[in-house]
């Protein structure tokens, strides 16, 4: 974090449980400065006292200056971040972060919003309703999942009379067959724009039912849940067609990691598989394609080099 342009330092002002295993961490300058702006579906880099970078939504209104408000799910089989983060911080404490990022920036225009949050999703989400309420740009209407009630972060706020129709709640229990049926909300698209934030599995049954709807108007965010674990990748090699060269990619990084090793500069943003901005044109091969942003039709010729890999030994770019 000490190179991370423009690192932060605040300071921990508030820290209290919002539903089970989520933690909701608010933070001030450390300094009593106004912290750099956001815009609604903004994230902060938190360096965690692992030593790992953690991307972290902002859920609360972008109108407020003196205070960025996370909220932290506790991920007992993760890498640790979030785990030491919640464990080993409090109320007084000192933490480095990376100034706002948009990879999920809520577009101004479309005659209305369909927000659909599962779990921990909701945090963006929620920056993006406040920001519309504050504006009234337009109308919006807001589905949130969980399994269990107790997993419901905000959940008094959104059950409150404010959002009296404008906000579906379900629980499955953790059962596929009771998940809510999605597709008499998205079959019309009707000039909204949608904005889904959750687990995997629910981005990617929204994509299979979003794929009548204009790429431009539906928008995901996941950070990095499209990397599998390093033990169910396999190794491959990429060739690029113009220079020739071939480099080796590992079971535990990307195509693009292995790239930029090589001294190759190229776009990239979330890294997650959601933004596009990464797309590669694929020249031949089979990919193994883990990301949110090929509609069907675009995945023969082209791959998201953030987060995809290849089924195939070797897969041609044209790069």
């Amino acid at each position: 974090m000490a190179e991370e342009a423009g690192a932060v330092q605040v300071e921990i002002t508030e820290k209290r449980l919002v539903a089970d295993d989520i933690c909701l961490f608010e933070l001030r300058s450390a300094e009593s400065r106004p912290l750099p702006p956001f815009t609604p579906g903004a994230h902060i880099g938190v360096a965690v006292p692992n030593g790992e970078l953690r991307k972290y939504s902002l859920c609360n209104s972008p109108d407020e200056t003196d205070r960025y408000v996370i909220a932290v799910k506790k991920e007992h089989g993760g890498r640790g971040g979030s785990v030491s983060l919640i464990d080993r911080t409090g109320v007084g404490d000192l933490i480095t972060i990376a100034p706002p990022r948009n990879d999920f920036e809520l577009k101004a225009g479309p005659s209305s919003y369909i927000f659909i949050a599962g779990g921990i999703g909701i945090t963006p989400i929620r920056a993006m309703i406040k920001h519309l309420q504050a504006t009234r740009a337009a109308p919006f209407r807001l589905y949130y999942f969980t399994r269990t009630p107790g997993m419901m972060a905000f959940r008094e706020e959104f059950l409150s009379s404010e959002f009296r129709g404008k906000v579906v709640v379900h629980h499955d229990g953790g059962d596929p067959d009771k998940a809510y049926d999605l597709w008499p909300v998205l079959e019309d698209p009707k000039g909204a724009h949608l904005y889904c934030c959750g687990p995997r599995g629910l981005m990617e049954a929204v994509r299979d039912m979003t794929g009548h709807w204009s790429s431009a108007a539906v928008h995901f965010e996941d950070f990095g849940a499209a990397k599998a674990r390093p033990e169910d990748n396999t190794p491959f090699t990429i060739r690029l067609a113009r220079s020739g060269e071939s480099y080796e990619v590992p079971v535990d990084k990307t195509i693009l990691e292995v790239l930029r090793e090589a001294g190759k500069v190229l776009p990239s943003s979330c890294e997650s598989g959601t933004c596009g901005t990464c797309r590669t044109r694929l020249v031949s091969g089979e990919p193994d394609h883990r990301d949110l942003a090929l509609a069907e039709h675009e995945r023969p010729r082209n791959i998201m080099i953030c987060v995809s890999r290849a089924r195939s030994p070797d897969l041609v770019l044209d790069l």
